[in-house]
């Protein structure tokens, strides 16, 4: 948690491959001025940009696109999770191709070009959504939902201004089954708890998959694969590295508020549909949550900026 925006203090590059696509890409992230957001450039479409919010989202299927005037950026969660867990507010990240790459598959690579680079405090305050009652989306046993802090009153509460995630999934596999994982975002955890969780899949569904057109940038050096009974490519990074990477997706999705939230989000058999259905829906209730500044007390509290901010979003809709 800190009072102003950053930025990263220097240029970053990487090339890799499209998660789907197999397309080879080229990625750069570049400094951006206070109150940017993170901003996706085409640099083979003439610098077309496409904002990360959500207004532009577009598929979610297997991963989370954006796309504004027929301009795709496809799979943006790792590097948004990334971002977010780093304290990133401002960036353009410059793209040659229409996917961003899948590196190690996990949002680890990202990060390490956040640290490379360096943060920069900007001046403008950082303006968070404080949530004040629950929002929630359900689709039969399946439910993601956004909570003040206080309410779970069995668990301990992750602080006033506390960010925190759990996540519920179960696959019917030895090492998955049900499995919970709950984090605290506040206090620096995300690097080293979910940053180097890796995405998975199962090597039945590989042939489906590649016929449907996706996944063709996979290989046993960018995925978990997962055989019937066990991993085609161990070690693992952690023992429930499966449900840490949901996590990890679900940080990266709720990044399309375009704003931190200060709040408890909580996911039960969830994906990328219902993660960006709940920021659509938190985004149209301005009564759930209010914009808030830190103090260096780190007390929130509604200052004119953030006010200010609450009549663009209302002017908006």
């Amino acid at each position: 948690m800190t009072s102003f925006e950053q930025t990263i203090r220097s240029e970053v590059t990487c090339r890799g491959v499209g998660l789907h696509s197999g397309a080879p890409v080229k990625l750069r992230i570049l400094p951006a001025p206070a109150d940017t957001g993170i901003v996706f450039r085409r640099v083979d479409l003439d610098g077309f940009c496409v904002e990360a919010v959500s207004r532009n989202v577009a598929k979610v299927s297997y991963a989370t696109s954006l796309m504004k005037k027929g301009v795709l950026i496809s799979t943006t969660e790792h590097l948004l999770s990334a971002l977010i867990g780093c304290g990133v507010d401002n960036a353009i990240v410059e793209l040659d191709n229409l996917e961003v790459p899948l590196l190690d598959g996990s949002a680890q690579p990202f990060i390490d070009m956040v640290a490379e680079a360096g943060l920069k405090r900007q001046r403008k305050k950082r303006i968070y959504l404080r949530i004040l009652k629950p929002v929630e989306v359900h689709d039969g046993e399946k439910f993601i939902g956004v909570y003040p802090n206080p309410v779970f009153p069995d668990h301990a509460p992750a602080g006033e201004n506390g960010y925190s995630v759990s996540y519920t999934i179960n696959f019917p596999h030895p090492l998955i089954g049900l499995s919970r994982f709950e984090v605290d975002l506040s206090n620096g955890s995300y690097i080293r708890e979910i940053a180097p969780a890796r995405t998975f899949g199962f090597l039945r569904d590989e042939s489906t998959l590649r016929n449907m057109g996706l996944i063709r940038g996979v290989t046993e050096e960018n995925c978990v694969v997962l055989t019937d009974d066990g991993v085609a490519n161990p070690p693992l990074r952690f023992p429930d590295e499966f449900v840490r990477h949901k996590v990890l997706d679900l940080i990266g999705d709720l990044a399309l508020l375009g704003r931190r939230i200060v709040g408890r989000v909580s996911a039960h058999f969830a994906g990328h549909a219902m993660h960006t259905a709940l920021v659509a829906k938190l985004l149209r209730d301005h009564s759930a949550w209010e914009p808030a500044t830190l103090e260096n007390s780190g007390r929130m509290l509604e200052s004119a900026a953030a006010a200010e901010y609450r009549l663009s979003m209302s002017t908006a809709d």
